[in-house]
């Protein structure tokens, strides 16, 4: 009989009603003070970790809740804190570990971008000029509430120095080993304090490991592990990977950890190969991620039970311990209170909660405990899922086994285009425009939840989103701005409200879950067949058009953000799901056009988030995304003009295949990054319309003109200013009113500043 555990790596942290989110946000709002965000925050915490002991997992984690993000906690631990918020040492004040995530009046929030390949986005830590420290050992404190108050010898979790590393900025790459000696002795320090606490083993996260290092990222790898290893004596370091299959395997087994936590559910097989054919230390715990951590569905135990199997026997007599492919802070909390799902879904899906119960079984089943019955309860479900009329309809299967017969590319190349659309709109130099969203106030949440629960007629509801286009459209027109946007009052998520209209996906009543800081998103479920039914975004843009002769972009994501941003069915390929959603959104596109809307926005913010993490997988990835966009865009006329949006992204190594989306407009997400974006630029041409966001729409922040108009003139440094728009990071909709109106109307004037100049030199 196997000896077998069950383990986790991480539970979400937003409480199963958002409790998390409604207190962080009314501290900061001012409506509770800090005592009592700690104790609402901690109620959540222990509530989390009660749940685990109870569902029978045995390896419980702890110091994988957190205030905002993990990444800017291990930032804050180590006194990480960027010099502009005059931090001085010292355990971190949370006014400044929060401006450091928000930005404050007087300094501008650090960067945020995507963790590894999922929807979460971290705060990027700035080592520049900072000299680290430890503020405060955070796994210790911890572990210490989890046993004192409840009693569970909990496992620590903390992010692996050298993934710390490799995801912060402002060193000198050349000199990362004195980087790493800098840092090396406080994560000693932070371990031996476990040690003499008595902890018997700590999770260490590198999932840096699972990406495309080299022989080089391999030394430091060792060495670290090397150095750490010669200070504990008794406390066991569990090396922890997840999203991918480890490169360098045997040299990793070979660390000088105690365990080592390997994905294989996302890893293509390569992690069960590399056992296949290297083994498995006998002296170390392998654990074991054979429940999906990032999906939503129900796991196929049996086919995971054999797989387990097969990994116990390879493991040749280590112990195993069965856990997640990753922390569950990527899906909901729990099913149990979806009442409104079609049974047949419901009965597939598996959060948080349910997880938990599948990682027992599997440990059961391996221990050779009788489970028959959920095992059968768990086949039947996933069969009725399949046989279902939605994830069988023909005529969208047919298109996509055709999908090189689709039109994919415009009729004329963009120089073509240009002229085209240059006489149509006879745009200003430097148009200036807005991203889409405009802010969704406390009056537009109250009414859409009046209607949405039957208190408001759908005509009464109609009449109050044509208000706010209405007041919208004058504002802008007043501002000064040139191409305007209804302000997508009526949508309470960008890919949420294009879900509910296409056929295929099913919305939660509470799947939440985190997308950065306090911002939750309810991902919707692409369970069948998408399909096009009737148009989606026609109506609200026409009507704004009617207000003004101004042109109005019409609105709509992108395939690839809508694929990247829900939780998509398993039993096919992305790539075949991301073409039957272009093929639908390619339907609203002509749509748009044939009611007079000739300026249409397909927005791709999630396009660099589905890149796989080794380099070598990208080109695939690339190809088939590019196809998906230029399916839904490429079927308009020469002066209709396609713009896109991308935002959180490095984008000079697929510069190429943003050029190739052939979008007459791109607008991107710089604020927080624009000169290294700038840079990229000065490397690689981009042929086409851009806009780089001129102000970060994440702060509360109102930037002053000239702010703005430095990075305008930066920006034209390595962009052709004919084809150059000024426009905000990202959309609107989480910011105030006036803040936004004052912040456009600094951004108009700095546009007029720059255009003045501009016909001055050239005058």
């Amino acid at each position: 009989m196997s000896n077998v555990k069950s383990g986790n790596l991480g539970f979400p942290r937003i409480g199963e009603n958002r409790e998390w989110k409604k207190a962080i946000e009314a501290f900061w709002a001012g409506k509770i003070q800090e005592d009592e965000l700690h104790q609402q925050l901690e109620v959540i915490r222990l509530g989390n970790l009660e749940l685990q002991k109870e569902q029978g997992i045995e390896i419980i984690p702890v110091n994988d809740f957190t205030y905002y993000d993990h990444i800017l906690d291990t930032a804050s631990m180590f006194g990480i804190i960027p010099t502009r918020f005059g931090y001085t040492g010292g355990e971190v004040p949370l006014s400044t570990y929060y401006g450091v995530a928000r930005g404050n009046t007087e300094a501008t929030a650090s960067e945020m971008t995507k963790w590894f390949n999922t929807n979460y986005h971290y705060i990027v830590p700035e080592l520049a000029g900072v000299t680290p420290q430890l503020t405060l050992n955070r796994p210790l404190a911890a572990y210490r509430e989890a046993k004192e108050k409840l009693g569970i010898e909990g496992r620590p979790v903390l992010v692996g120095l050298y993934t710390f590393l490799k995801l912060s900025k402002g060193y000198d790459s050349t000199k990362l080993n004195e980087v790493i000696d800098s840092f090396l002795p406080l994560y000693i320090r932070v371990l031996q304090e476990l040690e003499q606490e008595g902890v018997k083993w700590v999770q260490v996260d590198e999932p840096i490991l699972v990406t495309s290092v080299d022989e080089q990222d391999l030394q430091h790898i060792k060495y670290i592990y090397e150095a750490i290893n010669q200070e504990l004596t008794t406390l066991s370091v569990q090396l922890q990977t997840y999203f991918g299959s480890v490169e360098f395997y045997p040299e990793v087994a070979a660390l000088p950890v105690q365990g080592i936590g390997l994905d294989f559910v996302h890893d293509d097989g390569r992690n069960l190969e590399a056992l296949r054919q290297h083994g498995f230390p006998q002296d170390k715990t392998l654990g074991a991620g054979v429940i999906d951590g990032r999906n939503i569905w129900r796991a196929d135990l049996d086919t995971q039970s054999a797989l387990l199997s097969d990994i116990v026997k390879l493991a040749n007599g280590a112990e195993v311990v069965v856990q997640p492919s990753s922390s569950l802070l990527h899906v909901p909390v729990t099913v149990r209170t979806e009442t409104k799902l079609e049974p047949v879904l419901k009965n597939a899906l598996a959060f948080a909660e349910e997880k938990l119960n599948e990682l027992v079984l599997l440990t059961k089943q391996a221990n050779g405990e009788q489970v028959a019955g959920e095992f059968q309860e768990s086949r039947e479900a996933l069969s009725a899922l399949s046989a279902s009329p939605a994830r069988n309809r023909q005529n969208v299967r047919s298109l996509v086994e055709n999908i090189a017969d689709q039109p994919s590319s415009r009729e004329h190349d963009f120089s073509i285009r240009q002229v085209a659309q240059e006489k149509k709109w006879k745009l200003p130099f430097l148009p200036t425009t807005t991203i889409g969203s405009f802010p969704q106030t406390t009056e537009i949440r109250s009414a859409r939840q009046k209607w949405r629960k039957g208190e408001w007629s759908s005509s009464q509801y109609g009449e109050f989103v044509k208000e706010q286009i209405l007041d919208w459209i004058r504002k802008q027109e007043e501002i000064g701005i040139d191409v305007l946007v209804h302000g997508e009052f009526e949508r309470t998520d960008m890919v949420e409200f294009f879900g509910e209209k296409l056929a295929g996906f099913a919305f939660t009543s509470g799947g939440w879950v985190q997308s950065y800081g306090s911002r939750c998103v309810k991902p919707p479920i692409i369970y069948g067949d998408v399909d096009f039914i009737e148009p989606m975004t026609v109506d609200e843009t026409v009507y704004a058009q009617s207000l003004t002769k101004k042109p109005v972009k019409g609105m709509l994501t992108g395939p690839i953000t809508i694929l990247n941003w829900s939780f998509v069915r398993s039993d096919l390929s992305r790539e075949n799901v991301s073409y039957q959603i272009a093929l639908a959104l390619r339907q609203e596109v002509e749509a748009l056009e044939r009611a007079g809307i000739e300026m249409i926005q397909v927005d791709e913010p999630a396009l660099r988030e589905g890149l796989p993490l080794k380099r070598a997988d990208w080109d695939h990835y690339l190809e088939w995304a590019v196809l998906a966009f230029r399916l839904s865009t490429s079927t308009v006329k020469d002066t209709t003009q396609i713009h896109t949006h991308m935002c959180y992204c490095e984008f000079h190594d697929i510069i190429d295949s943003i050029t190739a989306l052939d979008a007459d407009v791109i607008s991107i997400e710089t604020s927080r990054s624009h000169g290294e974006l700038v840079h990229s630029f000065e490397e690689h041409t981009y042929p086409l319309g851009i806009g780089l966001g001129v102000y970060d729409i994440h702060s509360p922040r109102v930037p002053s003109v000239d702010e703005m108009v430095s990075m305008i003139e930066r920006a034209l440094q390595v962009l052709d200013p004919k084809l150059f728009w000024i426009n905000p990071d990202c959309g609107l909709k989480t910011r105030g009113v006036q803040e936004t109106v004052d912040s456009l109307r600094n951004m108009v004037a700095a546009a007029e500043k720059f255009r003045e100049a501009h016909v001055k030199v050239n005058v």
